[in-house]
């Protein structure tokens, strides 16, 4: 059966291309259309273009100053400190660690030497007519009153590949040929923090977005219809645009169900529920405009997240749904998460990475490792993963835990427990977001796909394994804690995890006929786990009903409140199943 997994779901916020210039040419019409209908006694007028990090400001200067030849085109950077002051200021938020920093709690007012900044205002200042464009990171700090603010915004994924082509930068530095993922871990820790925290507090005045993400062809809407986009989805249930990204261990599960690349030698991981990493596609006639999805986390943090939520965790996503493809492929990385304390006092981070696995498929020899055995001496377990980076040989099965696994169970992994899924699996992991932070104990003896061994995390493990959690408490506790909670005619609802130490409950709905679901204040992820397609609609037509289909996640806002799921099209007359995430609270 052919695959009808939607890889590039949006929110139709038009029907006018026109609402949408794209490419250059259509884009600088705009502008100047907008600089004619500004203050005619204006001495000057300033286009500010604030970027995000990894944004090619070389080709909006080129742009600009094609169109306003006469224009006095400055670059943010020019005010910024020199990169050794930059670096070392950063340096302990960066770290010498070859995977992690710090969240870093800085602004982006200290990439600046303030003698610069106001040199660059007083040349602003200086201009009595015409057209000044300021561009750069940082650019409406420099000069927050601008005739036109125009925000360009920058995929993390996109910004992603640039690293891996060496085409971008990190912010305030020009290391293009860093290794990538050197440049990945400054920007996670540090420039992103920094980016958000400007954006945020520019939104609401922002004239124009341009989406940057193919070079070459840019797109812009108007600030307004940005914020229409916005307000929209955080009042229906919406999907994020998903990515997918090869590895060592990855399977081919995702190329036939997805419809991926069948020439590519696998694909490892994807990412269909990730609003800090993943995209928003807004609909303008036949365009699709592309926005990071944590910008609607940003402008609507309460509706999209629930009052409790956003009480708990501010304007963060907190759950998060990928997969992981080991079949045809191989193990995961044996691993564990650190607890919350460790991960507060060493990163930066006030909740940590618990997480589960639910089965959406498995192969006759699936496993999962979880736990440790019982009676094994912690001492001896670390001495043969220290003597392993040398040897290349550690025997899994002798200190972990190994049990076989199914389609539709689910395997509960709070923080400080020791896994990994085996091959021949392919998993559904839901999590808390806070995602880079794996400490990696052994890799079966294998390398990146860079050629290089990934790095182990051990000094960083042995200090949050949980000894205690041995065979008898992880068949107790975490593998396939499944309750049912009711059952109807056509319906059955299920309690599946996670576990207690684990902020986030899910539940499985079976059905042939409509389930009706609440959001109860707080924001739902869901993946339809088994069934063909769905159709999710209102029972008071409060948004129009959206169809879903197989192993596709999507995300319904607090918002929201009730809303229905029912078999539709080729599933009408079938059981069909979905898995639910939310995050506890009391009401």
């Amino acid at each position: 059966m052919p695959s009808n997994y939607d890889k590039y779901p949006f929110i139709r916020v038009s029907d006018r291309s026109a609402d949408c210039p794209a490419g250059w040419s259509a884009i600088t019409g705009e502008i100047d259309r907008r600089l004619q209908l500004s203050d005619p006694q204006a001495a000057a007028r300033i286009i500010v273009i604030e970027c995000y990090q990894g944004v090619h400001e070389a080709e909006i200067t080129s742009a600009l100053t094609t169109k306003y030849p006469a224009a006095e085109c400055l670059l943010s950077s020019a005010a910024m400190l020199p990169e050794d002051v930059i670096n070392a200021f950063f340096q302990p938020d960066i770290t010498d660690d070859e995977l992690f920093g710090y969240m870093t709690r800085h602004t982006i007012d200290r990439f600046f030497d303030a003698e610069k900044v106001t040199a660059l205002r007083a040349r602003i200042r200086a201009v009595r007519q015409g057209v000044v464009i300021l561009v750069g990171a940082g650019a409406a700090h420099i000069w927050p009153e601008a005739d036109i603010l125009i925000y360009a915004d920058m995929a993390r994924w996109e910004i992603q590949q640039r690293f891996r082509r060496n085409e971008a930068s990190n912010l305030g530095v020009t290391n293009p040929q860093e290794r990538t993922s050197l440049q990945y871990k400054r920007a996670f820790f540090v420039d992103w923090r920094i980016c958000d925290r400007f954006k945020k507090s520019l939104m609401k005045s922002w004239d124009y977005v341009l989406d940057t993400n193919v070079a070459g062809h840019p797109q812009m809407i108007t600030g307004a219809l940005f914020r229409k986009g916005l307000a929209q989805a955080a009042g229906r249930p919406f999907r994020v645009a998903p990515f997918f990204d090869p590895g060592p261990w990855g399977g081919q599960w995702l190329k036939e169900v997805c419809d991926l690349d069948r020439e590519a030698v696998n694909f490892a991981w994807g990412f269909d529920c990730v609003p800090e990493e993943n995209s928003l596609l807004f609909g303008f006639g036949d365009l699709r405009f592309e926005l990071p999805a944590i910008d609607l986390v940003f402008a609507h943090p309460q509706e999209l997240l629930g009052v409790p939520v956003y009480g708990r965790f501010g304007d963060e996503f907190p759950i998060r749904f990928d997969f992981l493809d080991t079949m045809q492929g191989g193990n995961l990385s044996l691993q564990v998460h650190p607890l919350t304390e460790y991960i507060r006092e060493k990163f930066g981070m006030y909740y940590t990475q618990d997480e589960s696995y639910y089965l959406l498929d498995a192969g006759e020899d699936a496993v999962v490792y979880l736990g440790l055995k019982d009676g094994i001496d912690p001492a001896q377990m670390l001495a043969a993963l220290h003597d392993a980076q040398q040897s290349g040989q550690f025997d899994a099965e002798a200190y972990t835990g190994k049990y076989p696994v199914k389609k539709h169970d689910h395997v509960l992994i709070p923080g400080g427990t020791v896994h990994c899924s085996g091959n021949n699996s392919m998993v559904l992991e839901i999590s808390a977001t806070p995602f880079i932070f794996t400490f990696k104990l052994w890799d079966w003896g294998r390398l990146g796909l860079d050629g290089r061994p990934r790095p182990i995390n051990i000094a960083h493990g042995e200090k949050v394994i949980q000894w205690n959690r041995t065979e008898a408490w992880v068949k107790r506790e975490l593998v396939n804690r499944i309750e049912t909670l009711r059952q109807e005619d056509g319906l059955r609802e299920e309690r599946t995890g996670l576990h207690e130490q684990e902020f986030i409950e899910t539940r499985r709905h079976w059905f042939t006929r409509p389930a009706l679901h609440h959001t109860d204040g707080g924001v739902n992820v869901l993946n339809l786990v088994e069934g063909r397609e769905v159709i999710v609609e209102s029972p008071r037509q409060a948004f129009e009903p959206v169809v879903v289909h197989y192993a596709e996640t999507f995300i319904v806002p607090a918002a929201v409140g009730a809303y229905t799921i029912r078999p539709y099209g080729e599933s009408e007359g079938k059981e069909c199943a979905t898995l639910k995430a939310f995050v506890r609270h009391h009401a």
